[in-house]
């Protein structure tokens, strides 16, 4: 079930929020400007199929939400516990990062730990299959899935050349383990 817990960033054992109701975790996270909804899809994939047939599946909620947000293109990400990349793409999405466009993913399949760091807060958001996340332009964060990974994810992207992160070099993500 998704879930959103709130830290004060100099407290990472005591939680000031936590909700897993979808309605109640895209209250809180409005606040900071993240968009969370749960997206009803009657699109019904295991998430093992190759990207290019997910993609497809996807389309016309892709083309709406594109649409929607001036994007101009998409992929697909998976991660396995077996894939020989997943620990150092895992040690590169663990640092406190931001981009300078909005991070929008897709949850197709499995879980990950979306970490918001804003205004003296800590905010995992812990998303799950038919999770949409939106976290603005220049939002301090970090992604975890684990040490054993696990997610297919759409990832919507204004900037066709893709993921592209500008690292803080703030160690926060390291006080503050999820997984």
């Amino acid at each position: 079930m998704s879930r959103l817990t709130i830290y004060e960033d100099h407290t990472p054992g005591a939680a000031v929020f936590c909700a897993e109701d979808a309605g109640a975790v895209a209250a809180e996270l409005s606040k900071i400007g993240v968009d969370f909804a749960r997206w009803e899809s009657p699109v019904k994939l295991s998430g093992e199929e190759p990207a290019e047939e997910i993609l497809a599946a996807y389309r016309p909620y892709l083309d709406a939400l594109m649409g929607a947000t001036g994007a101009g293109s998409a992929d697909v990400i998976k991660m396995t516990p077996d894939n020989p990349a997943a620990p150092a793409l895992r040690e590169k999405f663990l640092k406190e990062h931001t981009h300078s466009e909005d991070e929008i993913r897709f949850f197709v399949q499995g879980s990950g730990h979306f970490v918001i760091h804003e205004n003296g807060r800590v905010y995992d958001a812990f998303c799950e299959q038919g999770d949409l996340l939106r976290v603005p332009a220049n939002a301090k964060h970090w992604f975890d899935a684990g040490e054993k990974p696990l997610f297919t994810a759409l990832r919507v992207f204004t900037d066709t050349s893709g993921w592209v992160a500008q690292f803080t070099g703030d160690d926060i993500s390291s006080r503050f383990p999820v997984v």
